[in-house]
């Protein structure tokens, strides 16, 4: 418990510190020298009169506070409320994971309970893994021939690849022993991976997924930015194109909260499956 209070409050501390020296760094500075007109007006009014055109802490609160106070409004195509866009990337994420997760486990218990289909299935993942789920974006849009559909599968095909290793590896992992007195018993095979094989590798199927829900969240931004509509992503680069550099910064708080929250979501269900020996 100790423990626990002084590292938040050394977060706390750092955290002082770091919007301190964010709104030392934010002030004013001194006389501006001659800018191409292009550039200034890129960087805003603020960029002319000796202030920095990057916002502190101070214009970041005002902001984040006047988006909370309504975050669900919708006034057309591109003025949504920040909750809203958020809600928009979270039902992507939810259904390219949820695919993920039909196929990850299954396949991955296949592979971990049998040497053979390991080694056979080793090639394609080792091949398809590293690839990047962006790379996959144009490849999905010329094929589903939809945005939103083909967000979804960018995020099932980055969101696999953990889940599955991360299955086959804890179902190879299972003690021999604890399945020989299975046999033993008589258990048939349905109701030995259900009973055993299931328990004692629930939290690395588990850390699997948390990892997955982590690379799902990072790259719906990416996805979102690239096929537009709707999503946090698409409200970044709109506000980027708006030269809002405030509304940038209040989203990445944004996806940085709510991918916070849903690791630790997946955290806690991971301390909840830990397999009591």
């Amino acid at each position: 418990m100790a423990g626990a209070l002084r590292s938040s409050v050394l977060s706390l501390l750092i955290l002082v510190l770091l919007i301190a020296v964010w709104q030392i760094a934010t002030q004013g500075s001194g006389p501006v020298q001659a800018m191409d007109p292009e550039y200034a007006r890129l960087m805003g009014i603020t960029a002319t009169h000796g202030k920095s055109a990057m916002p502190g802490p101070l214009d970041i609160g005002a902001k984040l506070a006047e988006h909370l106070s309504h975050p669900f409004y919708d006034r057309g195509p591109n003025d949504k409320g920040i909750g809203l866009q958020v809600l928009y990337s979270l039902g992507r994420v939810g259904a390219g994971y949820l695919l993920a997760v039909i196929v990850a486990i299954p396949l991955g218990f296949l592979i971990g309970m049998s040497p053979l289909l390991s080694r056979a299935f080793d090639p394609f993942i080792q091949i398809l893994k590293p690839v990047s789920p962006l790379a996959w974006m144009p490849l999905a849009l010329y094929t589903i021939k939809d945005s939103g559909k083909s967000a979804i599968f960018v995020i099932f095909i980055c969101s696999i690849w953990p889940m599955l290793i991360n299955t086959a590896f804890g179902v190879a992992s299972v003690r021999k022993e604890w399945i020989n007195v299975a046999r033993t018993l008589e258990v048939g095979p349905l109701r030995r991976a259900l009973t055993v094989i299931l328990p004692a590798a629930a939290p690395t199927i588990v850390t699997g997924m948390r990892i997955s829900i982590g690379i799902a969240w990072l790259v719906i931004v990416a996805a979102e930015m690239l096929v537009g509509g709707t999503g946090i992503g698409y409200f970044v680069w709109n506000e980027w194109n708006n030269l809002s550099i405030s509304n940038v910064i209040v989203a990445i708080l944004m996806i940085g909260v709510v991918g916070m929250a849903l690791d630790q979501l997946l955290a806690r269900a991971g301390r909840a499956a830990a397999y009591p020996e």
